[in-house]
């Protein structure tokens, strides 16, 4: 269980979440999803449902006690990256059930790879906070149902811990040691954006430029780490690294394992991402993914996902459910304050993506 740091008033946390969504929301009132009937409609024929996920991200207990309530079992694939989902989909792999973030959604909704959800079968998606619906990057929430969201800042060993405040410091720090990144694009390039003053959602083929040269500054003492946190975080404490770019997950693995490393919110604003649920156009059990939205969507379920997993939940009812240790550490539900010049990751026309995919593709070559 992680230890406690910080209280959040609930006022606070509530306005955490109004941050967290300003720059995501759609203009005008929130529009909101078909009413529900009382009931889900009954599940397909099939028994089945392909669940493709993070490889953390639903307990077996939530998945076994679905199966057992409906009857209905659950394959569970794991992804090692958002990329390598987003390729599998659009290369024809079937699922009935998938988790994506953000910013992937709208390009997957373009190409028509995305089924149009029929909340009539999900009731429960009412316990989903306000703020969290009808977002730009699906207006609706025809095609997707917010899931979980998170922080990614950067993690410093304690012997640095006073030097590092901004992103910008990490250019000073990179010559006592490496640092640890994450072979993603909009990561990557985002906080040399952001160390330019440049937002991370830059679509200025200039300042990406920049933010390449600002990155080839320290291509030396870069090194790229796994995706998950058993295994990137230990390049730090055993690789001569001093610093990593991390998620919220990075630090409460650090923390248990009790590595001397920090979790730092960046003065200059932490970046902010989100997932979803999304059920594919070519899934055979539709029906059978949306039971299993509604089940999960289930306060008492989701809240034990978030107990699990340490995730923060977008799930407004399943809150007062979650262990109170939980809901007042500051590395899972971080204080407003510390999150004041947080940026959200936001999608990206296509051209933008393709040019973020080169530049970073340009960037890995001269670590090669």
């Amino acid at each position: 269980m992680p230890n406690r740091i910080c209280i959040v008033p609930k006022l606070v946390r509530l306005l955490l979440f109004v941050l967290i969504v300003s720059g995501l929301a759609a203009c005008g009132s929130p529009a909101v999803p078909p009413p529900p009937i009382p009931e889900p409609a009954l599940a397909s024929a099939s028994n089945e449902l392909i669940f493709y996920d993070w490889g953390d991200g639903i307990p077996s207990t939530v998945v076994d006690a679905f199966t057992e309530q409906h009857g209905i079992e659950v394959t569970y694939l794991a992804y090692d990256s958002q990329e390598e989902a987003v390729d599998n989909m659009k290369a024809g792999e079937t699922y009935d059930l998938v988790v994506l973030e953000n910013q992937f959604v709208p390009d997957m909704i373009n190409e028509g790879l995305l089924a149009e959800i029929d909340y009539r079968n999900i009731p429960n998606f009412k316990h989903v906070l306000a703020n969290f619906r009808d977002l730009s990057y699906d207006p609706g929430n025809k095609h997707s149902v917010p899931f979980t969201w998170g922080t990614t800042a950067f993690l410093v060993t304690t012997d640095f811990e006073e030097e590092v405040a901004s992103w910008v410091d990490l250019w000073e720090l990179h010559s006592k040691g490496k640092i640890g990144i994450r072979d993603d694009a909009r990561e990557g390039l985002g906080f040399a954006l952001k160390s330019l003053g440049y937002s991370i959602n830059s679509e200025d083929p200039t300042q990406l430029e920049e933010a390449l040269q600002r990155l080839l500054e320290i291509k030396q003492d870069i090194v790229l780490v796994d995706s998950y946190a058993e295994t990137a975080v230990p390049v730090i404490t055993e690789a001569d690294a001093v610093a990593m770019i991390g998620w919220t997950e990075d630090a409460l693995y650090a923390r248990a394992e009790n590595k001397p490393l920090v979790y730092v919110f960046p003065d200059d604003g932490a970046m902010l991402w989100g997932d979803n649920f999304v059920i594919p156009a070519n899934s055979p059990n539709k029906e059978n993914a949306e039971l299993f939205l509604n089940f999960i969507l289930e306060p008492e379920f989701n809240a034990e996902i978030v107990n699990e997993t340490y995730y923060a939940t977008a799930n407004e009812a399943a809150r007062s459910l979650v262990d109170p240790e939980i809901q007042e550490d500051a590395l899972i539900f971080p204080p407003i304050e510390v999150l004041q010049n947080a940026e959200v990751i936001l999608p990206l026309s296509q051209e933008s993506t393709e040019l973020y995919g080169q530049t970073w593709e340009r960037f890995k070559s001269e670590l090669e």
